[in-house]
């Protein structure tokens, strides 16, 4: 009896360590996954780091509008990147949700791309209230909104699809 009991103690083990990693895996987790992604993504976008940043994105990406693919995308974000010059991106908490299979999600980000020297220092506090945070910016910056689909592909969250929408003052046009 000893001799099973001490026989199963590493198989118990192997079940609570499969349940701890099925249960860290949550959609809490890939919610946070997913937050982390947009966070490295804008950290990125500020560096200008148009290699790293398209690391973040599946080999089938798409951009919006345009049906832009991969090496597109590039060159609209080179040119973007030499148009603002040092930039500064700002954003509320993304919008996101993650399907129950829980290899597909969706998240939404507005973010005003302000040049290196200009600041709205309300907006941090602001950051957990889209509405509000939109009321301050106004027409005083340019602001986007942006679309994502996003693919779980070997444990890692990636944007396989974007739709980039420019505020125009009324709405947010395609």
């Amino acid at each position: 009896m000893v001799r099973r009991k001490s026989a199963t103690l590493p198989g118990i083990c192997r079940i609570a360590a499969l349940l701890f990693l099925a249960l860290s895996c949550s959609k809490g987790d890939d919610a946070e996954a997913i937050r982390k992604l947009i966070g490295k993504g804008v950290a990125l976008g500020e560096k200008h780091d148009i290699g790293e940043l398209m690391k973040l994105a599946t080999e089938d990406f798409i951009a919006l509008p345009g049906d832009l693919d991969r090496r597109s995308t590039r060159a609209i974000l080179w040119r973007a990147f030499n148009y603002y010059g040092a930039l500064k991106i700002v954003h509320p908490r993304p919008s996101m949700e993650v399907e129950p299979d829980g290899k597909r999600a969706s998240a939404g980000l507005f973010f005003l791309i302000l040049r290196e020297d200009r600041s709205f220092p309300k907006l941090k506090d602001l950051s957990h209230d889209p509405k509000r945070w939109l009321e301050e910016v106004g027409e005083n910056a340019d602001l986007y909104r942006l679309d994502m689909e996003l693919a779980k592909e070997s444990g890692r969250w990636l944007v396989r699809r974007a739709v980039l929408k420019r505020f125009t003052g009324w709405s947010f046009q395609e």
